[in-house]
């Protein structure tokens, strides 16, 4: 299997990661009596709840461009350095941006979404060259 599939499947495996995490800390915020229940209050998480559920969304908006982006290079037997090093360089910067956002680190934080979306356009431009 390719560097680049074995970053996809890194990545999805982080995207459990932030997904149990946001759900985790916000079950402990409000209790299991809310969280199994119906939800009929729009109860908002705080906090490091709350900057984990923002970081969870922020994963959501990259993950799918980086899904398509390494199939693409895989389908049409594209990889090379811009895609190795483009999947390496995502799936750091993601790893990175989750314990940076959960702590409230922001000038790291946004350098490590900076890293992995200069690794989602490498992984792009792999495609086209």
């Amino acid at each position: 299997m390719s560097v680049e599939l074995w970053c996809l499947f890194g990545a999805m495996v982080l995207g459990l990661v932030h997904m149990s995490a946001a759900s985790f800390t916000f079950k402990a915020q409000v209790g299991n009596r809310y969280t199994v229940g119906a939800r009929d209050e729009a109860l908002q998480p705080t906090g490091v709840a709350a900057r984990l559920d923002r970081a969870q969304r922020n994963f959501n908006e990259t993950f799918p461009i980086f899904t398509a982006a390494v199939l693409m290079v895989e389908v049409l037997h594209k990889a090379g350095e811009f895609s190795y090093w483009g999947a390496l360089i995502y799936l750091g910067g993601r790893l990175f941006f989750l314990p940076l956002y959960a702590a409230g680190v922001p000038w790291l934080r946004t350098f490590s979404w900076n890293a992995a979306t200069l690794g989602l356009v490498l992984v792009m431009a792999q495609i086209v060259m």
